[in-house]
């Protein structure tokens, strides 16, 4: 179940997802221009490079989880949501309310197309897969009837391969065409404290020579290891200076992520854990109750942090999670490992 949830969400998931072209989108790149000017018409550009037209800004939006919160974030409620998994399994959607939002699945590869039908989407909201080449939900092994959903309105999202700063100034240009002050106090405020928790990143890890971190996903039976080049949190770490380790053997058909049972669980030895925060607390208890995590010296350690998995899309939720991971970093050690 956890391997397919990691497989699909990522997601991985970890996702699964749905991401091939360059990020498209932030606040002031092609996406928000697109927009057009007259309130009777409306467009705007997905990471697929597809430009979505309609003779109107989007009223009726279902989207996917983490991308409901990109957009709620801006005052845009969606009248549907799908979960690839329980909300525990959805920090971005932690403390949000959901009142008056139909969710229309609670399972990766399952959406109620009747529910959703009801509804009337104008728009649906998921992010796309480039390594799938399919957004999120409608990847390969998805149910026909989930399939059935994606052809009830266009589909627009973010790239989920490249950098996760551009997935978020993607939404940022999304609201700005819906019309969203996005230069004012409120959005201006969460920007800056953005920059501000980036330098801080970047100058704490330059202060930390030797380091290296290792982001991972301890399921029942596998430990994944995730590949930076498809997380987009990851290859902003990695950019900004972190030595976040490569894993060499990446599934040849699901390249998010290597797949190391328990017993060859020690294959790596980094200096810091970056551990998947989708259901965090209950992660963690799998993975310590595993005879072999501690061959990890990381883990023997407990020097190991969340790591956001594939769900932030807000300039609010990248600071807080920067800041939780900038603050692990000062307090390791880069001699860990040995």
């Amino acid at each position: 179940m956890l391997a397919r949830a990691r497989r699909r969400v990522l997601l991985a998931t970890l996702t699964v997802a749905t991401l091939a072209l360059t990020a498209c989108g932030s606040a002031d790149d092609s996406g928000s221009d697109a927009a057009a000017s007259a309130d009777s018409s409306w467009s705007y550009v997905s990471a697929n490079g597809d430009t979505i037209t309609l003779d109107h800004k989007p009223k009726r939006i279902i989207a996917s989880a983490a991308e409901a919160a990109g957009l709620m974030a801006y005052g845009i409620k969606p009248v549907g949501i799908y979960l690839a998994q329980d909300l525990e399994w959805e920090p971005g959607l932690k403390g949000v309310d959901l009142s008056g939002i139909e969710v229309v699945g609670k399972e990766w590869g399952k959406i109620d197309a009747e529910k959703a039908a009801a509804l009337q989407p104008d728009l649906i909201v998921a992010d796309w897969w480039p390594a799938q080449k399919a957004y999120q939900g409608f990847e390969e092994g998805a149910d026909a009837a989930s399939m059935k959903v994606a052809k009830l309105a266009p589909i627009v999202g973010a790239n989920q391969q490249g950098s996760l700063l551009e997935v978020v100034k993607w939404y940022e240009g999304f609201a700005k065409s819906m019309g969203v002050d996005v230069e004012g106090d409120q959005y201006g405020k969460a920007r800056q404290s953005f920059e501000a928790a980036q330098q801080t990143f970047k100058d704490t890890v330059a202060a930390k020579k030797g380091l290296s971190a290792l982001a991972v996903a301890p399921g029942d039976d596998l430990l994944y290891v995730a590949v930076p080049k498809y997380s987009t949190s990851l290859t902003d770490f990695k950019s900004w200076g972190l030595d976040v380790i490569d894993p060499d053997s990446p599934k040849a058909d699901f390249p998010y992520w290597e797949y190391l049972s328990w017993e060859k669980s020690d294959k790596y030895q980094p200096d810091l854990l970056l551990i998947d925060d989708r259901g965090y607390d209950s992660t963690i208890k799998t993975a310590e109750k595993q005879p072999t995590w501690d061959k990890i010296a990381a883990a023997k350690a407990r020097a190991y942090t969340p790591w956001p998995g594939y769900w932030v899309h807000t300039y609010d939720a990248y600071t807080q999670q920067l800041q939780q991971l900038t603050k692990a970093v000062q307090q390791a050690d880069p001699d860990i490992a040995g």
